[in-house]
């Protein structure tokens, strides 16, 4: 099957990182691919720490400002490309967390995407988080969450915080 969760609101990746416990909970083993985030999250630490997780994260920290650097795209397309390879090994939960953002940013296109749900082998779980589901994306899924920002404490200001936000 393949999930999505979108949306404006908090707690895409938390319900993917949710999800990968309790996978690694019954056995399985999970493919945690991070795009577009660098900095250390109580998150990861807690996946590092799992038989039976592999991480990848490759970002260099770096902002997309007005269009994507020749840097920041080739780093989304390795790890777009490690994803495919990771289809071919024995794991039976793939996260893409913030794949979808790759495409908000020109990083990765719709087809790029939609190519990767295609690709899915029968006998593996794909999840991919971020803002920006397209209707094609919306449609091929199995599952979608859209999460919808009712209210948030950063429009008060409030910043991003160590053990909440990261």
């Amino acid at each position: 099957m393949i999930q999505i969760y979108t949306g404006e609101g908090k707690g895409k990746t938390t319900a993917a990182v949710g999800l990968s416990i309790r996978a690694v909970g019954h056995g399985k083993r999970v493919y945690f691919a991070q795009f577009m985030k660098a900095w250390p999250t109580g998150e990861l630490e807690v996946l590092q720490r799992l038989d039976g997780v592999i991480i990848d994260r490759s970002w260099d920290g770096s902002f997309v400002i007005d269009t994507p650097t020749p840097l920041q795209r080739r780093l989304v397309k390795e790890q777009y490309r490690r994803i495919f390879a990771a289809f071919c090994k024995p794991f039976d939960l793939i996260v893409c967390d913030e794949i979808l953002v790759t495409y908000l940013f020109g990083l990765l296109d719709e087809k790029a995407i939609l190519e990767l749900m295609e690709a899915l082998p029968r006998d593996k779980e794909l999840v991919l988080t971020g803002r920006g589901a397209t209707e094609a994306m919306i449609q091929k899924a199995d599952l979608v969450s859209h999460i919808k920002k009712v209210k948030h404490y950063f429009n008060k200001g409030v910043q991003a915080r160590e053990g909440i936000e990261f």
